[in-house]
């Protein structure tokens, strides 16, 4: 493995990383000590419902860009080129379908746990086993977003890598345990400026360092990392125009439309409107700080394009790209460096806040409420659950320190536990899909299209073996010309790829990883379908007392025409024929959340 023999984290650097986590743990123990003081669970995990509509914007745009996101990004276009950039396209197009078609539904029941509208629309089982698969999925994620970025930073700055798991993580745990949502959002939108911080510093310093943007551009195009015109209908290709938007959309969709910690955020505003504003304010700001990150790629390819620090052995992975550029070309600036890994543990410390949160709010709702019933028969009293919520957050956290040391040891399951991020998303958008827009849709019919879903999709996940990347073109010609700031004797990184010719492969392990979450969308929806019908069909069963406010405003004024036409076949003309006025035998509205 490839070692810095220098430590290039500075005092300066280390007084700028620590206001930041000083500032991030005030804004907790500030929103502790004023307003409600966090004593109620509607103030803890929904902010009173008072929160404005910009601060949600940049805390769903947080939620979102992880650490991980923003290294990956630069580092996808240095290797392979711009035309990932495309999937901002697809987050632009699926927003309305977000913002009008399930937003409405989550906001209309105001449930803390999004999960709480499947035992409503489905039943408990269906709530449980999704619930679960969110909580693993989460747990597993939170881990690797402080640890992949400590590791990175490590490797190139000297910066201790448990040291940096320890304080980040213990910081974050402390301002989500005491300052709730409220501490959470505000934080998120610092830590949001400090991410564009660190990324506009390394595309403004390869700019002076090259003269300037336009020979960025021409360095990136000379070497064939220029491309937005990919509209190949091949599905094996990594990235087209079809896979990016489809696909990239779909991720969107199960993200923000459905995901508990975005859900929370956009239920936790004053009304719907302000809720659909914050939602369609934040895709600028994602898409804004996604095209940063992009042309930050190209300004590191342009420092490196002759000597490229992965074949002459400077770095282990590819991740570490980001981090070896800032250590070379502002490292003898005080505090810049401080800044920047600032910067990329800001991205850590928002997306796992918001995980620590959702994590704490999904287990009182979908576990521990459940249980108390169970066992005493009665609801959980309210004077409670606060506390409750604020233990939960904190174990939560504890949990998200216990599996990022542990990930040292896990070895493959690094990649693993990223990829289970996407493969649980699409059967989860294809079940909240059935609630909301298909009215014979039943419980066993989406428990059995969940299951048989998440099984498949986990399969296309991690299965294998799948061909290896093809990156673009690299070279060390020019590593002794000069341009280095420093050189290390570590032994080069020879790639190895599999003897397995593109041919051999499986055909649904050859196809691009962007189709995986749609393919498992897809299957969900269609065993869920296929299952009720079929359902239906042998217990001679149709619903008809279905609660129209469990279902998309697409699709709940046809459910309303069908109650009243239900009534009036059922109700109305027995009671015509038999001469009275049996108003009594109105139906019950199934999964009302009154």
């Amino acid at each position: 493995m490839a070692v810095v023999e220098e430590t290039f984290f500075g005092a300066w650097d280390y007084v700028v990383l620590g206001l930041v986590l000083l500032t991030s743990a005030s804004i907790g123990v500030y929103y502790r000590l004023t307003g409600g003081r966090q004593k109620t669970v509607e103030e803890y995990l929904l902010g009173n419902q008072s929160l404005s509509v910009l601060p949600v914007a940049f805390s769903l745009m947080a939620s979102f860009m992880s650490a991980i996101t923003l290294m990956g990004v630069s580092t996808e276009n240095y290797m392979y080129g711009t035309q990932f950039v495309v999937i901002n396209f697809g987050y632009g197009l699926v927003t309305p379908v977000a913002a009008y078609g399930f937003l409405p539904v989550f906001f209309r029941l105001r449930a803390t746990s999004a999960y709480q509208y499947l035992e409503m629309r489905f039943g408990p089982r269906v709530r449980l086993l999704a619930s679960i698969a969110f909580s693993l999925q989460m747990v597993l994620y939170m881990g690797i977003v402080l640890y992949a970025p400590a590791l990175a930073v490590e490797a190139v700055t000297g910066l201790p890598k448990m040291g940096a798991i320890l304080a980040v993580g213990l910081v974050c745990t402390f301002y989500s345990t005491i300052g709730g949502m409220k501490a959470v959002v505000i934080t998120d939108v610092f830590q949001s400026l400090l991410m564009f911080a660190a990324v506009i510093m390394v595309c403004v310093t390869a700019a002076i360092q090259v003269g300037g943007v336009d020979e960025i551009w021409r360095i990136a195009a000379e070497y064939e990392r220029i491309e937005f015109d990919n509209f190949s209908l091949n599905p094996k290709e990594r990235h087209t125009w079809w896979s990016l938007v489809i696909g990239g959309g779909f991720t969107y969709l199960s993200l923000y439309a459905v995901n508990q910690a975005q859900v929370q955020r956009l239920i936790s505003l004053r009304d719907l409107r302000a809720s659909q504003k914050a939602l369609w304010v934040s895709w600028p700001i994602l898409s804004l700080l996604s095209l940063s990150t992009s042309f930050s790629g190209l300004a590191i390819f342009s420092k490196y394009y002759n000597c490229d620090p992965l074949d002459l052995g400077r770095i282990a992975s590819v991740e570490q790209l980001m981090p070896l550029y800032v250590v070379d070309s502002v490292s003898h600036i005080p505090g810049l460096s401080g800044l920047f890994v600032a910067g990329i543990f800001s991205g850590s410390l928002s997306t796992v806040s918001s995980a620590v949160n959702s994590l704490a709010a999904v287990t009182l709702e979908d576990y521990l409420k459940p249980i108390y019933r169970l066992l005493y028969k009665s609801e959980l009293p309210e004077r409670r659950t606060s506390l409750y919520t604020k233990i939960l957050a904190f174990l939560y956290g504890l949990v998200c320190l216990a599996v990022a040391f542990l990930a040292q040891f896990l070895g493959g399951v690094l990649q693993a536990s990223l990829t289970i991020f996407g493969v649980i998303g699409g059967p989860l958008l294809a079940t909240f899909t059935l609630g909301m827009f298909v009215i014979l849709a039943n419980e066993v019919g989406a428990f059995v299209g969940l299951l048989f879903g998440l099984c498949i999709s986990m399969w296309l996940g991690f299965g294998g073996p799948k061909p290896p990347l093809r990156k673009l073109p690299t070279t060390t010609d020019g590593c002794f010309e000069g341009n280095l700031t420093f050189f290390t004797t570590a032994t080069p990184v020879t790639p190895t790829e599999p003897n397995t010719s593109s041919g051999e492969y499986f055909y649904l392990y050859s196809l691009s990883y962007l189709w995986y979450i749609v393919l498992g969308f897809l299957i969900t929806l269609f065993i869920g379908t296929i299952v009720s019908c079929l359902y239906n069909c042998y217990a001679k069963k149709i619903e008809t007392d279905l609660n129209p406010d469990l279902f998309s405003p697409f699709v709940r004024k046809y459910v309303k025409r069908r109650q009243r036409k239900y009534q009036v076949d059922t109700v109305m003309i027995p009671a015509l024929r038999n001469g009275t006025d049996n108003h009594s035998s109105e139906p019950k509205l199934v999964g009302s959340p009154h």
